[in-house]
């Protein structure tokens, strides 16, 4: 795990529960964070059904989108109930990122405009994309210099998300912070942890609270990692003194969470406490919404299988039971199957609750050779940058 310096005392929870990103003012101040596979149209959908917030597409790369990729312009369609239209973009060259921003704003195509550098994945750090291009500090500011100035062009806001940095030794949040801040984003998320930390261990909220302090209230902060209940966003932001919350893992499996976020940050101690029956009715809704998103029903709910164990984390479904749904092919099926559910079941308590999602050691970051001999990029490596901009999650 990172070891950061302590934060400041703890803070105050702020009693006003709105978000405003540029000209956009969010009644909650959550946002669901992109997940590769996840946060499709049918996802989305059936978060907001539960509550506000803004959510966020799939993470694209600049490079499909400027060349127009059918699979990348299908990930960044919005159906008209999605307001406001949230897109994440993941690039490594300044004059890509800005056609990229340019086509978006031009066509009307996103409200809002998200920028990864927090993907921690090793196929992209060892070509010095992802969390560990922000050490490169021209590059990261021209490229968020960049995107910021396309998107003015229709007051569209950007906002950047990131990690603490590439390990313990090597932090970026601050010094990233201040330029995103400098360049004209309307907020940055960090998440707790730094690209060697990969998924393990406890996000370091201790940084988020640094970031925070840092920046001041010239540009809001959004804290990310390790938030899987309502209260875990209390608890972060009390400590933190951050704007808001960015949900990513947590949500898996529960829609429902962003319910209990909005009346959590309302002062409501009501919460979702889904029966198995409850639960069942949302997994079917699930997959009749990925058959409308896919136009094809097998494509649909075959994407549903990735949600089933998630969804009943800790719920009394038996293992031959789990293995037929997480083979399901068809809504009829999906039916029949759930219609053997005890659906009498209550909810478990503690044992449907707690971390769900990605889980990782750590290791040690794999970056091309004498990345960190400067903080100055090297132009003579642009090409095996452009290497990094593959079509995968970000973090």
């Amino acid at each position: 795990m990172s070891v950061i310096s302590p934060a400041p005392e703890t803070k105050s929870a702020k009693p006003e529960t709105a978000l405003r990103i540029g000209p956009i003012e969010l009644s909650s101040p959550v946002v669901l964070a992109p997940m590769a596979g996840i946060t499709n149209t049918a996802f989305r959908r059936l978060c907001r059904e539960y509550g506000a917030g803004l959510y966020v597409t799939e993470m694209v790369t600049t490079r499909a989108l400027v060349e127009r990729n059918p699979k990348t312009m299908r990930i960044i369609h919005h159906e008209p109930f999605e307001t406001p239209r949230s897109v994440q973009l993941y690039g490594v060259d300044p004059v890509t990122m800005g056609q990229a921003v340019r086509m978006i704003v031009e066509e009307d195509r996103a409200d809002h405009i998200d920028l990864n550098f927090g993907c921690p994945v090793p196929k992209v750090t060892r070509k010095g994309g992802g969390s560990a291009l922000p050490w490169k500090q021209d590059l990261f500011k021209s490229i968020v210099t960049t995107a910021v100035t396309e998107a003015a062009r229709r007051d569209v806001p950007v906002t950047v998300k990131m990690r603490i940095g590439i390990d313990a030794d090597h932090t970026t949040f601050l010094d990233a912070g201040e330029t995103a801040r400098n360049a004209g984003v309307a907020a940055v998320a960090l998440h707790g942890r730094t690209a060697a930390d990969l998924y393990s261990g406890t996000a370091n909220w201790d940084a988020i609270a640094r970031l925070k302090d840092h920046l001041g209230d010239t540009v809001p902060v959004l804290g990310n990692g390790d938030i899987f209940a309502a209260e875990d966003a209390l608890d972060m932001m009390a400590r933190t003194g951050c704007d808001g919350v960015v949900i990513g893992r947590g949500c898996q499996g529960r829609p429902w969470l962003f319910g209990d976020l909005a009346n959590a940050l309302n002062g409501s101690d009501e919460r979702h406490r889904p029966g198995l029956a409850e639960v069942a009715r949302a997994v079917y809704k699930h997959g009749e919404y990925l058959v409308d998103h896919f136009e094809d029903e097998f494509l649909g709910v075959r994407d549903l299988r990735k949600h089933i164990a998630w969804y009943f984390k800790g719920y009394p479904v038996g293992g031959y039971l789990r293995s037929q749904l997480a083979m399901v092919s068809s809504l009829e099926e999906l039916h029949g199957l759930l219609d053997q559910l005890d659906k009498d079941a209550p909810y478990p308590g503690e044992a449907a609750e707690g971390s769900r999602g990605r889980t990782t050691r750590p290791k040690k970051p794999h970056l091309p050779e004498g990345w960190l001999d400067s903080r100055i990029f090297d132009p003579s490596g642009k090409s095996l940058l452009s290497e990094a901009e593959l079509d995968i999650s970000g973090g």
